[in-house]
């Protein structure tokens, strides 16, 4: 069985082989790859291995954006470290979810579960990720209803300079200068937003290009960007990211 593992943090990239070894020893990982940049690339030029294990939450956003992208006609089971948002979709559009910390007894039994399935069935859940993730396509919004005590405010996307995540509350930052309570996570938001008006820069921010004044060369080849508005920490594109965020800076009205 050949396997590919989709993951930005190395612990736990490095976990999930060590309990493949003891639960599917069969098993041969032949790819680690941390970024939907890398994903994208890769299942682009390599034949589809058996098995994909996918963190949901890449450091540069939603892994359903590869999906967007390239298509990947093998079984998934999504590993997440948060079990409050969403969960619910995801296990029907996925072989199965594992939860972080992953344990062997859960990694067993998505595996079984992964051989008791017939080809049919594993073309369904192929279709179901396929609908899910045109859906997405179709369904981008031009606005959101932000929940303040008992009134309903409309907050446009073109409003928003930043969405910001501290301390497990994620909030709107305007283009002047309000500041909105969201009830979706960085994650969420970033599957629905705007490709082309919208950026997950790190963990902490989705930023606009509107609000973009200019960007800052940092430590270690990384990017700072600068926005129009203020901003409660610095906004850091890591090494790793920069040439996705200059393409993405450099596309015109897609």
């Amino acid at each position: 069985m050949k396997v590919v593992i989709v993951e930005d943090e190395t612990a736990a990239a490095v976990n999930l082989q060590a309990l493949l070894r003891h639960a599917a020893p069969e098993a041969e990982v032949l790819e680690t790859i941390e970024t939907i940049e890398e994903s994208v690339e890769w299942f682009r030029s390599h034949p589809a291995p058996d098995l994909v294990f996918m963190d949901i939450h890449l450091a540069d956003g939603e892994a359903f954006r590869i999906f967007d992208r390239t298509e990947i006609p093998c079984p998934i089971i999504f590993t997440t470290a948060y079990d409050q948002y969403a969960l619910a979709a995801f296990k029907v559009n996925s072989i199965d979810y594992l939860l972080k910390p992953i344990s062997e007894t859960e990694l067993r039994r998505a595996l079984d579960k992964l051989r008791r399935l017939t080809a049919a069935e594993k073309d369904a859940y192929r279709a179901q990720i396929s609908q899910m993730t045109g859906s997405r396509e179709t369904g981008r919004p031009t606005s959101f209803l932000i929940h303040i005590k008992d009134r309903l405010q409309p907050l446009g996307i073109g409003e928003i300079a930043y969405f910001y995540t501290c301390d497990e509350k994620v909030t709107a930052h305007t283009l002047d200068g309000r500041t909105l309570p969201m009830d979706k996570t960085l994650e969420a938001l970033g599957s629905i937003l705007p490709d082309n008006l919208f950026f997950r820069a790190n963990r902490q921010f989705i930023v606009s290009r509107s609000a973009i004044r200019d960007i800052s060369v940092w430590f270690g080849s990384r990017l700072s960007v600068n926005l129009t508005v203020e901003i409660p920490e610095k906004v850091i594109i890591s090494k790793a990211r920069v040439p996705e965020f200059k393409r993405w800076l450099t596309r015109q009205g897609e």
